[in-house]
């Protein structure tokens, strides 16, 4: 039986009345995206045509899911909102404290002896206030929850941008900050600006060497990483049906590469099978008494230009296998292509590292079609060339997979390990033998994710995004230019032979089973338990709430840093080594805009401390600053905030003093969670402006005082030798969020509201 079928059935049972409630309300047939949305509104019945791009609106999501880096700052600003338990179903999962070294028993050990803390502050907190709790080596998040959570139709909230990965199961699921969360499971409503619509249709089916994953990085390299900003992707058409469930579910989960809010696709036999596998049965019989609310409109999907903003149309037999990267995942190459591509570039082709894994690719099905390689690969005498590492996702998927006899064809690379279920090399949480020594080098993997310094810490580690069954085959040529469709490899009796092409099993035949699942369910009455954090510990540390706006001008801000080019939240809140301290605000803060490049000197963690006239690192710098009273801004250019989900790169700038970050356009989730935080959160009127900002500034909000929904503020900038530029700013901020940053955070809102 699924968990909380109860409240699947409760959704359920509104939605034939709320759909029809919105149909006259819109007057027109309703995209997927459309129906879950407007069924999921606070307040309903639906009384508005809410404008998309425009309109900010009030959810009320179903559940939500925290991973355990994320978690623990969202739990720390939980237990501040004076609430009792979770007012929605939520859970915690531990899957990125779990560095990959030497093997799963051994890296899972050491994980939990060396953050052992935090694992027993989340399960305490969890027990106390009502959230279920995956322990560690229960696997990955996205995994996990689509195993066992996901279902057609619903809505869910998690403090990870991969959330969208339940899209694959039907959901509209979107990755949040922290502060998000908390309004949730505090039991208020979640706002949202009302997404644009983007439809892909899908025509033809898979073959060959071609898998679900070549879907999106198509489609990553049709719309780069900022395309899908404010908007909702719905693929729809026969191609998407003769996709699997977890193959939809790796397209929608690297959605998040694109910008997209959320993708989604509409409920059919594929997610009947998935479901059934995975024992909720009741979750198909319920949802099948809806089914036609589960998917769009059959007039949308055969007009889709009248009712999408934009609609993208691939053709999946003639789609061709991609490899994508390095630094970007937007930046598509075919196999075909690849020889050329890496000759003109000069990328390194040797692979010393081969991937497969993470929320984006480890179901049984991702594993099953890599394993047909490895064996077809050493049955025709040929050997891997390349470390292999796996990343199962979740105990259940590694447990079938290992009695099916998976990890006997995998134990036939002499050069293989098979790493915990849990995130590893995909969110840097790898110790590679030599990564420190910066060589200049060639990954492949199943990521979804290839910043710079991303997998291993180097920022010289070219990393390239394939298919599970791709990474096989190029780990088993040890090249990264190598074609399987066209080219021959020589075996050990001196023959070229060619790789047979990838085959897969959707589901386990003899069906998924588990020994520990390594679920914990909350206490039914958790007010007796006590969550107990040491002052001295450096993993962990109670908040302490931002201080308040004085309703005043701010004046004699100082540049802290302007970033050039791309500024991820890779680059603001480093993970890898110091994902130790997401518990801990101060200690963390030490890593902010340590990647970030400075456009003066085109260094990283080197500016200039106007205080002093001295270079030193950004965190240093913004905690002399505050020190000194003085406050601090940041200057970023495009798509500011690009990548995970982590509020941490809106916390540290506000606990070092910073009060504004002034960028020519941002990524979604990092804009909100800026406002969260109580933060100013602008951009440029006229993006050339970001020209003008130099080095010795001091900056002056002239209007701030007259602060106020779609009213432009107004910067004067003093540059050292006097002279000064007045600069328009542009701002999203509706009436409710000003009412945060003037109460300091969202957070002080809520203490402030249940008080």
């Amino acid at each position: 039986m699924a968990f909380d079928i109860e409240m699947i059935k409760e959704v359920y049972s509104k939605y034939p009345e709320r759909i029809q409630k919105a149909r006259e309300i819109l007057n027109k047939p309703m995209t997927l995206a459309e129906k879950i949305l407007y069924t999921h509104l606070w307040d309903n019945p639906a009384v508005e045509n809410f404008e998309r791009g425009k309109s900010y609106v009030d959810f009320d999501p179903d559940r939500v899911a925290m991973q355990d880096a994320t978690a623990q700052m969202a739990l720390l600003q939980f237990m501040q909102a004076g609430k009792s338990k979770v007012a929605v179903p939520s859970t915690a999962h531990c899957d990125h404290l779990i560095q990959a070294r030497d093997g799963a028993a051994d890296d899972l050990a050491r994980a939990k002896s060396t953050s052992g803390e935090v694992f027993d502050f989340l399960s305490s907190v969890c027990d106390k206030y009502g959230i279920g709790f995956w322990k560690p080596g229960a696997g990955i998040i996205h995994q996990v929850v689509l195993e066992n959570y996901a279902f057609p139709g619903g809505m869910m909230i998690g403090t990870d941008s991969h959330t969208v990965n339940a899209g694959g199961l039907g959901m509209v699921a979107i990755g949040v900050g922290g502060a998000d969360a908390v309004d949730v499971m505090a039991g208020m409503p979640w706002e949202l600006k009302f997404p644009k619509l983007i439809g892909v249709k899908l025509t033809g089916k898979l073959s060959g060497w071609t898998a679900p994953k070549d879907v999106i990085l198509k489609v990553a390299g049709i719309l780069t990483v900022k395309g899908g900003t404010g908007a909702i992707v719905e693929y729809f058409g026969e191609g998407a049906q003769n996709l699997s469930c977890t193959g939809k579910g790796t397209i929608c989960n690297m959605g998040a590469e694109i910008g997209a809010t959320t993708s989604t696709f509409g409920y059919d036999d594929s997610m009947r099978r998935y479901l059934n596998a995975t024992d909720r049965a009741d979750v198909v019989e319920a949802a099948d008494q809806i089914a036609e609310h589960l998917t769009g409109d059959p007039e949308v999907y055969a007009n889709p230009e009248k009712y999408f903003d934009q609609v993208i149309e691939i053709n999946l037999s003639e789609l061709q296998p991609h490899l994508n990267g390095p630094f970007t995942p937007d930046l598509a190459t075919t196999v075909h292509d690849m020889k050329a591509a890496a000759a003109k570039n000069d990328w390194p082709t040797e692979i010393e590292w081969a991937l497969i894994g993470s929320c984006t690719n480890s179901s049984y099905e991702d594993l099953t079609r890599a394993a047909s390689i490895i064996k077809d690969a050493t049955d025709k005498g040929l050997t891997v060339k390349s470390e292999l590492g796996i990343n199962p996702g979740s105990e259940q998927v590694r447990y079938t997979a290992e009695r099916d006899g998976l990890f006997d064809i995998f134990g036939r690379a002499e050069n293989i390990r098979i790493f915990t279920n849990a995130c590893g090399p995909c969110i840097g949480q790898w110790d590679r033998e030599g990564a420190d020594k910066e060589k200049i080098n060639s990954i492949v993997h199943s990521f979804n994710r290839n910043f710079k310094k991303r997998a291993d810490g180097n920022p010289n580690t070219m990393a390239f995004v394939t298919s599970p069954e791709m990474v096989a085959a190029v780990a088993i040529a040890g090249r990264l230019d190598f074609n399987p469709i066209t080219d021959t490899l020589t075996n050990s009796k001196g023959e070229e032979v060619k790789l047979s092409d990838p085959s897969g099993i959707e589901l386990p035949k003899a069906g998924f089973d588990v020994k520990d699942n390594g679920y914990q369910s909350p206490a039914e009455d958790g007010s007796k338990i006590e969550v107990v954090v040491s002052p001295s510990s450096d993993r962990l540390q109670l908040l302490t709430p931002f201080e308040p706006w004085n309703g005043e001008n701010i004046g004699g801000a100082k540049l802290l840093i302007k970033a050039h080019g791309k500024c991820t939240t890779d680059h603001i809140s480093m993970a890898g080594p110091w994902l130790k301290y997401r518990g801990h605000l101060d200690n963390i803060s030490n890593n902010l805009l340590i990647g970030a490049t400075n456009a003066f000197n085109m260094e990283s963690n080197k500016v200039k401390n106007q205080l002093t006239g001295e270079y030193g690192e950004v965190p240093a710098t913004a905690r002399a600053y505050k020190a000194a009273g003085v406050p601090s801004v940041v200057v970023g250019d495009h798509n500011y905030g690009e990548g995970s989900s982590r509020e941490h790169a809106a916390m540290e700038p506000r606990h070092l003093g910073v009060i504004a970050v002034i960028v020519k356009s941002f990524a979604r989730i990092h804009e909100t969670n800026l406002k969260k935080q109580g933060m100013l959160g602008l951009t440029f009127a006229n993006e050339s402006d970001y020209d003008k900002i130099q080095e010795d500034d001091t900056f002056n909000f002239v209007d701030l005082a007259d602060f106020s929904e779609e009213k432009q503020l107004t910067l004067e900038v003093v540059h050292a030798d006097g002279s000064t530029d007045t600069i328009m700013l542009n701002h999203t901020y509706n009436e409710a969020q000003i009412e945060w940053f003037k109460a300091g955070s969202a957070l002080n809102l809520i203490k402030a509201q249940n008080a």
